[in-house]
């Protein structure tokens, strides 16, 4: 069920329409939520609801023990291993035996691994790498004694299969959420206008300037040509790194708004990632939730920077390695990862030469066009499909500017480019000190994404 579809708009309106009725009590509001997350989650497939609800069980009663100091350790893998296996046999299985057959063929051997994966594990359940990475966040928190217990079964589940959040982010951590669940909040009505206001700006990032780029954008990878022309290709990577911060924070955007109107606070997704410093600042903007997670569990678990600069480095590079494939069971994502350890280490070898201010804004222009670059790995359905791309980028093949400028996406690129700068100077809080052009703002939102919405396009992200 796609925030931008009619079927949500149902879903919603009867979401709301009941939530007064049952929100008061603890155990009706949690039923609530649970069922009605079901609902939601099942509309693709509600076969995979048992493996939701399943692994969120394994985890409820890996916290019980785990908070009960009983064979900590064991129950803490034992939730690891559910998850992370669950992963491995949904999303990974298929990248893994074929990466083996290659290996054997490349030494003279036969193998069919690939062959011989179930059918079943062949669907990418919708959600399966947030709602683990939720669940483990539970888990890891009660082993270090971060994080208190979820008081029920229900409770837990609630927490994790919340729907605003549920099948794209972001990612939350128990210890934040499970004690405003807790809370029987009442919503005055500024808390209410500010929810709705979020969600229409999530949802004209999504449906106008992240849909009506991804026109242009699929146009170009759908016809792979290294001949094409080289300002279409490097204006067509702009036009997808705009379209993938849109639509994604478009999507955390309406998340946020959502869980406003219930009175659950989740924190910001994405902070101008764009007008970062440098690589390391990116990623404090980009996917916070994702990037704060890897760092907590992955790279401080390792040891972080504690056991001297090499040993950094290397739990820097398998955290951003894991960080790519992640994304996908592609080597394009693992290329996608290791391209961003690498400007990591090197910004961190030279952040002695870039503190001036002339050097920190060109390190600052530097950061964004190579983070325009890596997009091309990202975007790229293979290995073959991004050295076309990359060959088309730095090999000159002349185009007519007119072929760009008359377009309609080098419209909606100028849009999306002059709407992130208002939002980043803070134009569009400032508008709450004049309510009659801040509703007339919104109210201009709302029609240019009725009426100059583009093609319907599913959210990227739901692909992880």
């Amino acid at each position: 069920m796609l925030f931008n579809s009619i079927p949500f708009l149902v879903f919603i309106v009867v979401f709301f329409a009941i939530k007064p009725l049952v929100w008061k009590r603890d155990s009706s509001r949690w039923w609530w939520i649970l069922l009605m997350s079901c609902l939601f989650y099942g509309w693709w497939d509600w076969r995979f609801l048992f493996l939701l609800l399943g692994t969120g069980t394994v985890d409820y009663f890996c916290g019980k023990f785990l908070h009960k100091d009983y064979y900590k350790k064991f129950f803490l893998w034992l939730s690891i291993v559910s998850n992370i296996g669950s992963l491995i046999i949904f999303k990974y299985s298929l990248f893994l035996a074929e990466s083996l057959d290659a290996i054997f063929l490349y030494f003279g051997l036969s193998s069919h691994f690939s062959q011989s994966i179930p059918a079943f594990s062949l669907v990418l359940p919708v959600g399966i790498s947030f709602y683990t990475f939720n669940s483990l966040s539970y888990t890891i928190d009660l082993y270090r004694n971060k994080a208190k217990p979820a008081d029920s079964w229900l409770h837990f589940m609630a927490f994790i299969s919340f729907f605003p959040h549920l099948v794209a982010g972001p990612i939350i951590r128990a210890r934040d959420i499970l004690s405003q669940l807790k809370r029987h909040e009442i919503i005055n009505s500024l808390e209410l206008y500010n929810g709705i206001k979020t969600c229409i700006y999530g949802l004209f990032q999504k449906m106008v300037l992240a849909d009506n780029l991804a026109v242009y954008v699929n146009n170009c990878f759908d016809r792979v040509d290294a001949s094409m022309g080289t300002l279409s290709w490097w204006f067509c990577m702009l036009a997808f790194s705009f379209q993938i911060y849109f639509d994604f924070n478009g999507y955390s955007t309406i998340a946020r708004g959502i869980a406003k109107i219930c009175g659950i606070h989740f924190k910001l997704n994405f902070n101008h990632p764009y007008l970062a410093s440098g690589f390391s600042d990116f990623w404090k903007r980009w996917h916070i939730s994702l990037s704060s997670f890897f760092r907590d569990y992955v790279y401080i678990s390792m040891g972080g920077s504690r056991k001297g600069k090499l040993r950094a480095e290397y739990n820097r590079w398998i955290t951003m390695l894991l960080s790519g494939l992640w994304h996908g069971a592609n080597y394009t994502f693992l290329l996608w990862g290791a391209a961003h350890a690498l400007m990591l280490s090197i910004e961190n070898a030279l952040k002695g030469l870039i503190k001036g201010l002339l050097t920190a804004r060109l390190w600052r222009l530097f950061t964004f066009i190579v983070v325009v670059l890596t997009w091309v790995l990202f975007r790229s359905e293979s290995l073959t499909d991004a050295i076309n791309v990359y060959t088309g980028l730095f090999s000159w093949h002349n185009t007519p500017v007119k072929e760009i400028v008359l377009t309609n996406a080098f419209i909606w690129l100028i849009l999306a480019a002059a709407i992130e700068w208002i939002d980043w100077r803070s134009y569009l809080s400032k508008l709450s000190k004049f309510p009659v052009i801040e509703a007339a703002f919104f109210a201009l939102l709302i029609a240019i994404t009725i009426y100059f919405r583009g093609p319907e396009q599913q959210f990227i992200y739901f692909q992880f």
